[in-house]
C-alpha cells in the first residue's frame, strides 16, 4: 500500500449525481439508438428517411463496431461513474477513442448530403472528452474508488 492509497477519500459531491444521472440519460438514448437501428426495430426506424437507412445499412461491420462501441462504453462509464468506480474513467476513455475513430471514419464515408452534421459530430466529441476529464478529476480526487 503506497501512501497514495491510504489518503482519505472525500465524499460524493452533489455535482457528480447531476453530472453521472445527465451522462447516464444522454448514453441511454444513444444506446437505444444503437440497438434499435441494429435490430430494426420498425416503430423507431419508421420515422428515418429510406436514404439514411440505406447508408447505414450499407456501412461496413468496423462503422457498426465504432458506433456500439461508443455507446455502450458512454453508457457503462456514466453508470461506473455514479457507482464512484474508478473504473469510469478506462471505461470512458474507451468510449471517447470510439467516438473519434467513428468520427474520423466518417471523414472517409461521409453521410448522404443532408444528412451529415459536422457540429453534432463536434458537440459530441466535447461533451464525452468533458465527461473522460471530469472522471479523472473526480478519480484524482479519490471520489472514485
Amino acid at each position: 500500500m503506497t501512501n497514495d492509497d491510504a489518503a482519505p477519500r472525500v465524499g460524493t459531491p452533489w455535482h457528480l449525481w447531476v453530472v453521472g444521472g445527465l451522462m447516464t440519460l444522454w448514453a441511454s438514448f444513444g444506446v437505444f439508438d444503437f440497438v434499435a437501428t441494429l435490430v430494426r426495430f420498425e416503430p423507431y426506424l419508421a420515422m428515418v428517411p429510406q436514404e439514411l437507412l440505406d447508408y447505414v445499412y450499407g456501412s461496413p461491420v468496423w462503422m457498426f463496431v465504432f458506433w456500439g462501441t461508443a455507446n455502450v462504453g458512454g453508457f457503462a462509464g456514466s453508470i461506473l461513474l455514479l457507482l464512484r468506480n474508478r473504473l469510469a474513467v478506462p471505461m470512458l476513455a474507451i468510449s471517447l477513442a470510439a467516438v473519434l475513430a467513428a468520427s474520423v471514419a466518417g471523414l472517409f464515408r461521409p453521410a448522404p448530403e443532408g444528412f451529415e452534421n459536422p457540429w453534432l459530430t463536434f458537440v459530441v466529441i466535447l461533451i464525452v472528452a468533458a465527461l473522460v476529464a471530469y472522471a479523472v478529476w473526480m478519480r484524482r480526487r479519490r471520489v472514485l474508488r
